[in-house]
């Protein structure tokens, strides 16, 4: 319960953050989001991407904020986790950290790839849903990825065999002070081992497990807001009944 409180407590200060981030994602006009599906009380799908955010995205990245624990509030059974979750050395309590040596990091990459604990609060859900679909070959680019919503990303596409690649084809012009500018979209060049309605599918689960990770307590925290709302209703017309019976007499 007290976390649930100081959950609430904290609620303003992070709606002016996400109000912030969401307006300097927005200011870019090239930057057109899609709307991310995101089903916070879809266990099924938190599981998926849970599976998928452990075997894809751990590989460099650290949810050091993220228990092995906290699992099973997903419907996710701790031998589930230990079995299909977990490497070998890890414990149930362990925060969901990387097997990345930094100092490897920092040779391959030029640092510590980012933690991902609280990306999606970050970022945003959109933002997420939209960029792991963006993901374009560009040989002019050090890693040979590019990406429409992230320009000059420095990380390569790490879903390309499943969503196959991507390139910019023009798709007409469009007239801008005077001149005629290219429409650029995404088409498959290559294809990969699923097709686009089971890729966008894949990568909602992922961004729907992010979005559960950046903030675990959010459907209890809804939950809560919810009943608060309807006892303000009722001790609303309560209120109001007793003041009636109270001045009636007076009257």
């Amino acid at each position: 319960m007290k976390s649930i409180i100081r959950n609430l407590l904290a609620a303003p200060a992070l709606v002016l953050c996400l109000l912030a981030s969401s307006t300097t994602v927005l200011g870019n006009e090239e930057a057109v989001l899609d709307t991310a599906p995101i089903n916070l009380k879809d266990q099924a799908s938190l599981q998926r991407g849970a599976k998928t955010f452990v075997n894809y995205c751990m590989n460099c990245h650290n949810a050091s904020f993220m228990r092995y624990s906290h699992l099973t509030a997903i419907g996710l059974t701790e031998e589930q986790i230990k079995a299909n979750l977990m490497f070998g050395t890890d414990k149930i309590g362990d925060t969901m950290v990387s097997a990345l040596d930094p100092k490897d990091a920092k040779e391959w990459f030029g640092g510590l790839p980012p933690d991902l604990t609280l990306v999606a609060r970050v970022r945003g859900s959109d933002w997420l849903y939209t960029f792991l679909r963006s993901f374009h070959r560009d040989d002019a680019s050090p890693t040979g990825w590019n990406n429409t919503v992230f320009k000059n990303v420095g990380m390569p596409n790490p879903l390309h065999d499943l969503q196959g690649t991507q390139i910019l084809t023009k798709a007409g012009e469009k007239e801008e002070h005077g001149h005629k500018i290219p429409i650029m979209k995404l088409a498959i060049d290559r294809a990969g081992t699923m097709n686009q309605t089971e890729y966008d599918l894949f990568v909602k689960d992922l961004v729907n497990y992010l979005t559960y990770m950046g903030e675990p307590a959010r459907p209890a925290r809804t939950q809560l807001g919810v009943l608060v709302l309807l006892f303000l209703v009722i001790a609303f017309f309560a209120t109001l009944w007793l003041k009636n019976e109270y001045w009636k007499d007076v009257k």
